[in-house]
């Protein structure tokens, strides 16, 4: 079987890892693209055991980098979300771990030149249409990996990676509360549906019967639980602007509770049918917006601190994720300026990746 080469990277982004790729290293047929990115990460078998997938959607992800024609970016990165098992791209959404090693790898793979003992790096993100400003330590002109910087869901520590993320509300649905409303009801459950960066539908625990505090494998083998969720899924989908949702892994559903490890509020979060190992980047910033707004129903659980800079600190199954939120408005309308948050992210390997050469056969 003759195969096609395809140079590539492997990257750690936060509590994810995923290929990274140049555009120009793909095809630009889109069609052909996601045949391409399948069977670079296993096709449809779930073990993903013919490609370099992890058999898991933390695992299961894909970079595509360039630089920008834009005048306010300096890369455009495209995010594909390859669905473990069903052998098909998502293309819906942003993915924030991932995000954090586009500038690493970018400056990795000489698309751009090191600034000084730090450089800055304006990503737009294509899925969305938004921008992320990324400062990448890079000490010698070269990145630095090495630090003290600690995020639960990744071992050890490593240097900082911090990401600026610049106007995301409505990236996906159009307005920060897709709906309209604060609440919602969706198969008699009160739910608060909300898009700050990320598609999310948020629920308290406690409604489902559930204390939120349970482990991921406790909620992984809750199958009523997970049915429930998906009914109520389906039914959030179009009213957030997202259409049938029944092939797309948006909207996430998060449960939340009220903390319980000195926190603003503790999450158990579906990506959608999956419960995440800690929480996603932009799901964790989408739940926290949605824990400052009087009248949510994470609002409910939340506590929350004061002043316009509020540092917001997501408990998840495996520790937290701190979020800092910029806001400007009153109290009880406030409005969403800026969320910044650290990262850690570190190169993998790097080199040529196999698919077979009839998805895409180039000289």
């Amino acid at each position: 079987m003759k195969q096609t080469a395809i140079p590539y990277m492997q990257l750690r982004g936060g509590s994810s890892k995923g290929l990274y790729f140049h555009a120009d290293d793909l095809p630009s047929d889109p069609d052909v693209r996601e045949a391409v990115l399948v069977a670079a990460m296993g096709g449809a078998d779930a073990r993903q055991v013919d490609g370099l997938g992890g058999a898991d959607p933390l695992t299961s992800k894909v970079a595509v980098v360039s630089l920008s024609e834009r005048p306010d970016a300096d890369l455009d990165y495209l995010f594909a979300q390859v669905v473990v098992g069903k052998g098909r791209v998502d293309t819906t959404q942003n993915c924030g771990n991932i995000l954090a090693g586009v500038a690493p790898f970018a400056l990795e793979t000489g698309l751009l030149r090191a600034a000084s003992d730090e450089t800055r790096v304006r990503i737009y993100m294509v899925n969305s249409g938004n921008l992320c400003e990324v400062t990448v330590q890079t000490p010698d002109g070269r990145v630095e990996y090495q630090g003290a910087a600690r995020i639960d869901g990744a071992p050890g520590t490593a240097a900082p990676v911090i990401c600026d993320y610049l106007d995301v509300a409505g990236s996906a649905c159009g307005a920060l509360l897709p709906t309209g409303r604060l609440r919602d009801r969706f198969e008699g459950v009160e739910v608060t549906c909300i898009d700050n960066g990320m598609p999310v539908v948020v629920l308290r625990a406690a409604d489902l019967e559930i204390s939120g505090y349970e482990s991921a494998a406790e909620l992984n083998a809750n199958e009523a639980l997970k049915q429930r969720l998906e009914a109520i899924r389906l039914q959030a989908g179009p009213a957030m602007n997202l259409g049938d949702v029944s092939a797309k892994v948006v909207p996430k559903m998060s449960l939340v509770a009220p903390p319980r490890a000195g926190g603003s509020l503790c999450t158990r979060k579906f990506i959608p049918h999956v419960c995440h190992a800690a929480i996603g980047v932009l799901g964790a910033v989408s739940v926290a917006t949605a824990a400052i707004l009087p009248g949510s129903v994470a609002a409910d659980v939340a506590e929350v601190p004061g002043g316009t800079s509020k540092q917001m600190s997501v408990e998840h199954p495996c520790g937290e994720f701190s979020v800092e939120l910029e806001v400007k408005g009153s109290a009880g309308a406030p409005e969403i300026q800026r969320a910044g948050l650290l990262r850690t992210a570190r190169a993998l390997s790097r080199g040529e990746l196999y698919v077979p050469g009839h998805l895409w056969p180039r000289d």
